[in-house]
């Protein structure tokens, strides 16, 4: 966000010579604006849309905390618009009865039209220059860039089927192997795995979205059910081993979940070690054995299934709750973690120990909600916060404050000292913002959660 003042006053006459003033039309140069920052009389604040190169928002009849996004047949990676991505969420409802898992296909997720117009005028001078190349030809290939109506945007179509789900849904969670296994978690207390491969083959197969599926909810059996003994958030599948499911709750117990021969689950006796609520899980992406667990005694525990009386490893990760943990599948030692406290840090598993994070970003004005490491890109990862912010980090990112200023047109904000040189980008416009995910097929594409709706978007720089 940049916050800009109306048109500039002249000053009172003093005894000395005045300095002189700015033109009356000339630009003003924005700030940045930071949540916490006070605004002034006349200031505004604007998005910058040239900054994305895809943005559509959509929203449910009810709010959503948790949502997934599904891997897709449509092939991977992928650059060409329109884009189309697959989804499930579970909603918050009134009332527990009208509570419903949404299985979602967006089409026709449209280039911006600044991104259509700098694609264009990059492919031009590719051709000057004799040097076009095949990923901007695919990026052009299916946009709008080259026809009468240049630049317009599409608007995003919903598919949706819903799935009755008794109970308010605090987490969802989307099986990696087998993308329609999906598992919920109600404040009920109960966790349930479901099979909505019916769901997904109607959307998979559906060309314009269908007529009165939009108030329709399905009942559809669960295919396993467990009762924990209170409610709670914590929930993953393993990447390694197929099926296998952990789930924490608000008691500090962890259960695994063990998949049999007849689609059903056999599920563990409690893991302990941990003194209050279990906020987050995560599984190894190396071992299949190995997870990593977050909770509101400000530490995070690294576990073998092999062994549930007590962790393998334990460390105070922040000054208050620790709201979630996401471990870098890419390089498998890191694992990175977001507390009340508003701090996003990052730790080395090959030493951990308490202080001894590699990474420390106290950024965040509220609660860290969501954080997950990029899918294609080692360095990269993301943090969505309660102070309405979705961030997006480069830890390979050093600053230069030479190049800052090369790139900063005269009219553009510059970044503020404070700032820290790995904040790469930031989305906001959303009100307290719960969960964010990356595509695992398109790069660059996220999708957010939030109060009033969800957001998909694709920045220019990442």
């Amino acid at each position: 966000m940049v916050r800009k003042k109306g048109s500039a006053k002249k000053g009172k006459g003093s005894a000395r010579p005045p300095k002189p003033e700015p033109m009356e039309d000339a630009p003003q140069k924005p700030a940045v604006w930071l949540p916490g920052d006070e605004m002034e009389d006349g200031e505004t604040l604007q998005y910058d849309p040239s900054v994305y190169d895809c943005l559509s928002s959509l929203t449910l009849d009810w709010p959503s905390l948790s949502f997934d996004l599904l891997r897709d047949h449509l092939g991977a990676p992928r650059a060409a618009f329109p884009h189309t991505l697959f989804m499930v969420a579970g909603t918050q409802a009134s009332s527990a009865k009208q509570n419903y898992l949404a299985v979602m296909k967006v089409s026709q997720l449209a280039l911006s039209k600044a991104a259509a117009a700098r694609q264009k005028a990059a492919a031009k001078q590719q051709q000057r220059d004799g040097d076009g190349s095949d990923s901007d030809e695919d990026m052009l290939e299916g946009s709008d860039a080259d026809s009468d109506e240049e630049g317009e945007e599409e608007t995003a179509q919903l598919h949706i089927r819903k799935v009755a789900h008794t109970g308010g849904i605090n987490r969802v969670r989307a099986c990696p192997q087998q993308a329609h296994i999906v598992a919920s978690w109600a404040d009920t207390a109960q966790v349930q795995v479901w099979d909505l491969g019916a769901q997904l083959s109607e959307l998979k197969d559906e060309a314009a979205p269908a007529a009165g599926s939009q108030g329709k909810v399905h009942k559809v059996n669960a295919r396993h059910v467990h009762t924990h003994s209170s409610e709670g958030y914590a929930l993953d599948w393993s990447p390694v081993a197929a099926g296998r499911l952990a789930s924490g709750d608000c008691r500090s117990r962890i259960h695994v979940w063990e998949p049999t021969p007849a689609g059903k689950w056999a599920v563990s006796s409690a893991y302990r070690g941990h003194e209050a609520s279990v906020e987050d899980l995560q599984w190894s992406p190396a071992e299949e054995t190995v997870f990593a667990s977050a909770s509101v005694d400000k530490t995070v525990r690294i576990w073998d299934t092999r062994e549930n009386s007590k962790s393998m490893l334990s460390v105070k990760a922040h000054d208050a709750d620790v709201n979630v943990i996401a471990w870098n599948r890419s390089t498998t030692y890191m694992l990175a973690s977001g507390g009340d406290d508003g701090v996003l840090r990052v730790w080395d598993l090959r030493n951990l120990t308490d202080n001894s994070f590699v990474a420390n970003f106290a950024y965040h004005r509220g609660p860290v909600t969501s954080v997950e490491w990029c899918p294609y890109e080692s360095s990269m990862l993301a943090t969505t916060s309660s102070d309405n912010q979705l961030a997006v980090w480069d830890l390979a990112l050093e600053r230069d404050p030479e190049e800052e200023a090369a790139l900063a047109p005269e009219t553009n904000a510059l970044a503020p000292e404070n700032l820290p040189p790995q904040l790469l980008f930031v989305h906001g416009g959303q009100t307290d913002m719960k969960e964010m995910h990356w595509h695992p097929q398109i790069n660059g594409m996220m999708v957010s959660t939030a109060a009033d709706g969800f957001n998909i978007f694709k920045p220019y720089n990442v």
